[in-house]
C-alpha cells in the first residue's frame, strides 16, 4: 500500500468521525478533500458513493449498541429514503436541471440552521410537526439527485422539530445505511470501479476504523453541544453550497 493509500484512509477517518458523531457531512469531506489532491470528479464519486455502503453500516452499528436509535423512527426513516433515493437516481437524475438542485439544497440548509440555533436561543421550544416519512423521502432524493444530503436533511430537520440530539443524529446515522444501498445499486451498475478499488479500499478502512468511535461520542456528548455543531456545520454546508451557485 503506497503513501496515497493511507492519505484517503485518512480522509475517511477524518470524515466518518464527523459524520458519524453529527449525522453529516461523509460526502462533502471525502469529495472536495480527494479533489483538493487532484482526483477527478468521477473517482471522488465513486469513492463516496461505494464507501458509504461500509461506514454507514459500520456506524448504523456502532448507533445501535449505544442505544442512539428510536427504532420506531428509524424503520420509518429508513423505508421512504429507501423509495426516495431510487425515485431520484432511477428517475428524475437526468430530468431535474442541476442548476436549480443547488440554490434549493442551499436554502433548506440556511433554513435548518436557522431554526436549530432559534431552538438553542430560547428556553422553551415548541416542537414543530413534521412527518418521518415525508422527510425521509426528500433526504433519499435529496441524496440522490444532490451526490449527498441526508445527514443534512434529515439530521438538522429532526433537531429543528425539537426531537433530543442524541437520538436525532442516531437514528438518522443508522437509516443512511439503506439509503446508501440503495443509491450505490444504481452506482454500480453504470460506473467501472475495477481501477479505483485500492484507493476506494483506504476510504473505507479508514471510515471504518472511526466508526465505533463516533457512537461513542455522541452518546457521551452534551446536548446543547452537539446541537451547536450541527448548526454550525448545516450553516458551513449553506454557505460552501451559496458560493458554488452559478448566477
Amino acid at each position: 500500500m503506497g503513501q496515497e493509500f493511507w492519505v484517503y484512509a485518512a480522509i475517511g477517518f477524518l470524515a466518518q468521525i464527523v459524520d458519524g458523531t453529527l449525522g453529516m457531512a461523509f460526502g462533502i469531506i471525502v469529495s472536495s478533500s480527494l479533489l483538493a489532491f487532484g482526483a477527478t470528479a468521477t473517482f471522488a464519486s465513486a469513492a463516496v458513493h461505494t464507501a458509504e455502503i461500509a461506514t454507514t453500516g459500520a456506524a448504523a452499528l456502532s448507533h445501535m449498541w449505544h442505544g442512539n436509535v428510536n427504532w420506531r423512527l428509524f424503520v420509518r426513516l429508513s423505508a421512504a429514503g429507501v423509495i426516495g433515493g431510487i425515485f431520484g437516481a432511477y428517475v428524475l437524475v437526468d430530468l431535474l436541471p442541476k442548476q436549480l438542485v443547488r440554490p434549493l439544497v442551499t436554502a433548506y440548509l440556511l433554513g435548518m440552521a436557522a431554526l436549530i440555533f432559534e431552538r438553542l436561543l430560547r428556553r422553551r421550544v415548541r416542537a414543530r410537526r413534521l412527518p418521518a416519512i415525508p422527510l425521509g423521502f426528500a433526504g433519499g432524493f435529496l441524496d440522490a439527485i444532490g451526490g449527498g444530503g441526508w445527514g443534512p436533511v434529515v439530521a438538522s430537520s429532526l433537531l429543528a422539530r425539537g426531537d433530543e440530539p442524541r437520538r436525532s443524529l442516531g437514528t438518522a446515522g443508522a437509516a443512511e445505511f439503506f439509503v446508501a444501498v440503495a443509491i450505490s445499486a444504481t452506482f454500480f451498475a453504470t460506473v467501472d470501479l475495477a481501477g479505483l478499488w485500492r484507493d476506494v479500499l483506504g476510504v473505507i478502512l479508514g471510515g471504518i476504523a472511526a466508526a465505533p468511535f463516533a457512537g461513542w461520542l455522541i452518546r457521551v456528548m452534551p446536548p446543547r453541544l452537539a446541537m451547536i455543531l450541527v448548526a454550525s456545520i448545516v450553516l458551513g454546508l449553506g454557505v460552501f453550497n451559496f458560493v458554488r451557485i452559478e448566477f
